[in-house]
């Protein structure tokens, strides 16, 4: 065992340096952003600061898979420079058989590093999104999901309406079972409207099967007026609704089954979700077939040459399969691919592709 701790404190140790030159320059990258975006809002060093170091863990775990891959392929080109693969060749070890113990240590640690990443990436998003909307003097959210249903905020010049649906259709613009109550400053709760439809429509909700109440009369059930249509004013766009709820980086891992199953239930498409749930899953494998990859593709006899053009091509299939990945991301979450197929796919494609250049490596 001595070998493989050998290979794994060197992949660690690297991987650590790699990590905090990339989180460096994303961190100075993202404060640059930030001004620029900002410019209008013209924020304190302080408030962009503080938002670039919220921004900075999604950033980091969307490039973790290519900071192994660039941190395993230096542990490999050095091995190669120090003759280390050839002494271990010349013991009689076998480079695919000492591979394994590694491969297991980091699909363990892998696992371990989605299971601590990636609800600090959740609580960063939404912590970003509300410090954001606070520079902006904008609303963070205009819409929740919950066991009961969908509820909406809109704002007026007089005041604010929430509205509650049991369920509304994929595109959101369609809700059924509708109740929408009109708050005023000083008079608080001034209408109360239920409507069997409601269709979000350019400037306006267009109600189907309507009966009103006004909270200011006596009785108001006896002063209710019922109608076969009305329109209600509205800003909102079904944009605005579904980006509201349907950040899947704000919701931690163990919350997302839960999130789809209330998501279906109210009608909305889950595929996203669904999409995000297995990739993370299936993260630990693709991180343990980038780390396996980069060392086939860089270890190799120092007398035989091209260090720099192994370099060059262990950074290219790392930028490959990154974009690969983005790629099937976009075909599951369209539904031109299964989910499985598309989260799962690639990850045991590279495990198996890097093993067999282990093979061929040995073989040779």
């Amino acid at each position: 065992m001595i070998l493989e701790r050998y290979l794994i404190r060197r992949v660690a140790l690297t991987f650590l340096m790699v990590s905090g030159v990339f989180l460096s320059m994303l961190l100075l990258l993202d404060m640059v952003e930030q001004m620029r975006r900002l410019a209008a809002q013209s924020p304190g060093f302080g408030q962009i600061l503080r938002l670039a170091a919220l921004n900075l863990p999604e950033g980091f775990y969307e490039i973790a898979p290519l900071v192994l891959m660039l941190a395993a392929m230096w542990v490999g080109l050095g091995w190669s420079r120090s003759s280390e693969f050839v002494v271990i060749r010349a013991t009689g070890r076998s480079v695919p058989r000492l591979m394994i113990v590694p491969a297991l240590v980091v699909l363990v640690a892998s696992a371990g590093f989605v299971a601590v990443m990636n609800p600090m990436v959740a609580g960063a998003s939404r912590e970003y999104s509300r410090v954001l909307a606070q520079v902006r003097g904008t609303s963070a959210s205009v819409a929740a999901l919950s066991d009961q249903g969908l509820w909406l905020r809109q704002a007026d010049a007089a005041g604010q309406t929430v509205i509650h649906a049991q369920r509304a259709e994929e595109t959101g613009t369609i809700l059924h079972d509708v109740t929408f109550l009109v708050f005023h400053a000083n008079a608080g709760i001034t209408t109360r409207l239920r409507a069997q439809r409601a269709d979000l429509r350019p400037g306006l909700w267009a109600l189907s099967e309507v009966k009103l109440w006004e909270l200011s009369e006596r009785n108001p059930e006896q002063a209710a007026q019922v109608s076969a249509t009305m329109a209600l004013p509205t800003d909102l766009t079904p944009e605005q609704i579904r980006d509201s709820f349907a950040q899947v980086r704000a919701i931690p891992l163990a919350q997302l089954p839960g999130f789809i199953a209330t998501l279906e239930r109210a009608g909305f498409s889950a595929l996203e979700h669904r999409m995000r749930l297995n990739m993370e899953l299936a993260l630990p494998v693709l991180l343990t077939g980038m780390m396996l990859l980069a060392l086939a593709l860089s270890i190799h006899h120092m007398r035989a040459g091209g260090a720099g053009i192994r370099a060059l091509i262990t950074i290219l299939a790392g930028f490959s399969l990154f974009f690969l990945r983005n790629f099937a991301q976009v075909l599951g979450e369209s539904g031109q691919i299964p989910v499985l197929l598309a989260a799962w796919g690639l990850p045991v494609a590279t495990v198996l592709f890097a093993v067999g250049i282990m093979l061929n490596l040995e073989e040779g």
